[in-house]
């Protein structure tokens, strides 16, 4: 799962949620994400964060 960024050429770019490194993705491949899917992405990345300061 990542964010929508951009498109580059056929590509669509896309980024982990929460920050990192963006990638390449095909835009035919993409669909949007549900409530329950985005609620534990940005769960995770929280978690994430807090690891980093501990």
């Amino acid at each position: 799962m990542g964010e929508y960024r951009d498109r580059v050429g056929p590509y669509a770019l896309l980024r982990p949620v929460g920050g990192g490194t963006e990638w390449e993705a095909d835009p035919a491949a993409l669909r949007p994400v549900t409530p329950a899917e985005r609620i534990g992405a940005q769960v995770a990345a929280a978690n994430r964060r807090t690891k980093r300061r501990v």
